[in-house]
């Protein structure tokens, strides 16, 4: 397992900004933010191997540097069940991704446990070019771009600062069980807040974050961020 430090290196020494699906989830991982468990298959056989130690149902998406957008090229199948629909998800990926991107490097694909929809919201960081490291968050999913529903704090967040973004939002009543609805899962968004404020303040050459979505379940049952994007800042030191 490659720590923070080294996935980071590796990023950067092949020319990359983007850190794959699977480098930014072991980035969350390693730092106590809940991601579903995944694994890297690079053949069928690999990729049923993963599903079943995972425990289906399961999710495969393709894995290249060149597609940023997976959806778009059919590089994503959800809801797989057993292995004869991982092993036919596998070779449609492949082939759809090859024929829309012949060029395009693949390293893989990956194999994700898949988690019951619920709630989304957005937790990110941008970089402020005066103020530096801003943690983001509101509603997720297509939300956070149609309503622009969010609060921003800068880094470092404290517990008290994580809860006001939450309770900012014009969305928050969703969250607190408006009209007899079970209340979400507050205390593990403000967990995951407070990790990206630490993962950003420990680790400078993050640039931009986006945990989106992230699933909330009802108060007690936790949330996971079932994508994640980590961009990185170019590093003049390398010609």
């Amino acid at each position: 397992m490659e720590s923070i430090e080294e996935i980071i290196e590796k990023a950067l020494s092949q020319g990359r900004k983007w850190l794959l699906e699977p480098e930014a989830k072991e980035i969350c991982r390693q730092f106590q933010i809940p991601v579903p468990d995944f694994g890297v298959a690079t053949s069928k056989k690999e990729a049923v191997d993963l599903a079943n130690k995972i425990g289906y149902p399961v999710v495969l998406k393709i894995i290249s540097p060149q597609i940023i957008h997976k959806s778009d090229v059919g590089g994503v199948v959800i809801g797989l069940k057993n292995d004869t629909e991982v092993k036919k998800a596998y070779d449609r990926i492949i082939e759809k991704v090859r024929v829309k991107m012949p060029n395009v490097k693949v390293e893989g694909v990956l194999v994700e446990k898949m988690y019951p929809s619920d709630v989304e919201v957005i937790v990110g960081m941008v970089k402020d070019p005066q103020f530096g490291p801003a943690i983001m968050f509101g509603l997720g999913g297509i939300f956070v771009e149609i309503l622009k529903d969010v609060s921003f704090r800068i880094v470092p967040v404290s517990e008290e600062d994580a809860r006001e973004m939450i309770q900012e939002i014009k969305a928050y009543p969703i969250l607190a069980g408006a009209r007899g609805r079970a209340q979400k899962d507050i205390n593990a968004i403000m967990k995951i807040i407070l990790k990206v404020s630490e993962l950003v303040s420990r680790y400078e050459r993050i640039n931009q974050l986006d945990l989106n979505p992230i699933f909330v379940y009802e108060k007690g049952k936790g949330a996971i961020a079932v994508d994640a994007r980590i961009i990185l800042e170019e590093d003049s030191t390398r010609e």
